[in-house]
């Protein structure tokens, strides 16, 4: 007799096919009971919610049944029948169980429930058992799925931007060295420094901190593309905000100015959270009930008016008239804080905040340079509870300018000649941004600490994986 297929128990919860014969795997979530019966919630993964199997315990061998505990994979096949109970409108009755792994009572971690977030961090291999990160990883799921799903809908092409490179995009010099010289004895120049003409790629390469520089090279043939991947930056931070491995999404438009740019971050990040909405209910549902009782009200006010729009200068006048006694003090020309960005978009305007025009001491190089020779066409996007969750700018199209602006800044013309050239052939008015897909999925899920919304993080001394 051939098996049956095993059915998803987030089909099955959803299903009125009563009476009918069904298998499901899953793991063990509890058990309880008595000699006579037993009730075990099982999960699979595919959805929040556990489905109840019942047993009717004497039908059953002892030594089997004792094999089943939180924690343990089985399969179970039985019939479909409307549950009585609360809670759930469908239960398994079991007439075969079958053990794919035991879990010990004892040492099995998760055993019991009410974990903090700071003690499961420290198991991450098994977190996703948990209700929270089953929860958070679906939600990443379906974000990354209609980021791809919404720049396919609007035209633009998917560009995989290198992992490895020899370019520092962003200036910062936090980045970490690809090698494969010997750490004890690298070959020297004669000044005492490497010579990493003698490494793999014939010259000193690091891992990226940003697809853009590449993106704005296909943007100049495709017109609108977009990078998704990871990015790294050895910056030795441990905050609830930053991580040395994280994603990135940054879309490259060709013919676009800045307020373009600003058009369709606004769309792009309104579009993502009403997917969440309409495709991550259970979930969000949950988490809204173990974490923050206001998020799903924040998701809904983030797309009901225009985000708000307004200079650089505009917001220090207005932080600076604020009568608040900030940790970072404020004066024009200052990079804002993040207790700068929460309080325009909390306290003061309570929405989302649109920033731009920032002096350009404080900005890339690859920035447009407004007619006022201070201030770039550069654009922050703020959002409650995360501050800035997409950077972005009108690039500098014009080669005279962006020399310039290099040779200021004292980066190597060896190390973007590439950048530069595309300046030469064909320059072209363009415009882009970049949204830390991490600080997305904080955002969606009401979660506070970056490290919970990432399956593997990693930070300072924690590569355990």
């Amino acid at each position: 007799m051939e098996a049956l297929r095993r059915q998803r128990i987030k089909d099955l919860l959803l299903s009125d096919s009563f009476g009918s014969k069904v298998t499901v795997n899953g793991w063990v979530r509890t058990k309880r009971g008595n000699k006579n019966i037993a009730f075990i919630a099982l999960n699979d993964g595919s959805v929040i919610h556990n489905i109840q199997v019942v047993v009717n315990v004497p039908e059953f061998d002892e030594e089997l049944l004792k094999l089943v505990t939180t924690g343990s994979c089985i399969s179970v096949t039985g019939t479909l029948e409307q549950s009585q109970g609360q809670g759930q409108s469908v239960e398994i009755h079991a007439g075969s169980i079958s053990i794919y792994g035991s879990a010990d009572t004892e040492a099995y971690p998760l055993q019991k429930k009410g974990h903090t977030l700071e003690f499961i961090r420290e198991i991450a291999h098994l977190r996703p058992r948990t209700n929270t990160f089953g929860a958070v990883l679906r939600i990443r799921h379906a974000m990354a799925f209609a980021i791809h799903k919404y720049f396919n809908d609007h035209g633009f092409y998917y560009i995989h931007a290198p992992i490895i490179t020899g370019s520092d995009a962003e200036g910062a010099g936090e980045m970490f060295r690809v090698t494969v010289l010997d750490p004890l004895a690298p070959p020297l120049n004669e000044d005492g420094t490497i010579n990493y003409k003698e490494d793999f790629f014939g010259k000193e390469t690091k891992l990226t901190v940003s697809g853009q520089l590449e993106a704005e090279l296909a943007a100049l043939a495709l017109g609108l593309v977009y990078t998704f991947g990871p990015t790294f930056r050895a910056e030795n931070s441990n905050t609830p905000r930053h991580l040395a491995e994280f994603w990135m999404i940054e879309p490259e438009m060709a013919f676009y100015d800045i307020h373009d740019d600003m058009d369709l971050a606004e769309d792009m990040l309104k579009y993502l959270i009403r997917y969440a909405l309409e495709n991550c209910s259970d979930d969000l549902e949950f988490l809204q009930k173990m974490y923050d009782n206001e998020l799903i009200n924040r998701l809904n006010s983030v797309l009901v008016d225009h985000f708000i729009r307004l200079d650089y200068t505009e917001a220090i006048n207005i932080l600076s008239a604020s009568g608040t006694n900030f940790e970072f003090p404020v004066k024009w020309g200052i990079d804002l804080q993040s207790e700068h960005e929460r309080y325009l978009v909390e306290k003061h305007f309570k929405q989302p905040v649109m920033i731009s025009n920032y002096p350009k001491e404080i900005k890339a190089f690859y920035m447009k340079m407004n007619d006022d020779g201070r201030t770039v066409r550069a654009l922050d996007v703020l959002f409650p509870r995360i501050g800035e969750i997409i950077g972005g700018s009108q690039r500098e199209d014009n080669y005279d300018k962006l020399l310039a602006r290099i040779n200021e800044l004292n980066i190597p013309e060896k190390d973007v000649w590439w950048y530069l050239d595309t300046r030469k052939f064909g320059s072209a008015p363009h415009s882009g941004f970049g949204l830390g897909f991490e600080r997305l999925i904080l955002f969606v899920t009401g979660m506070s600490n970056i490290r919970d919304v990432i399956p593997f993080p990693r930070t300072p001394k924690n590569a355990e994986f």
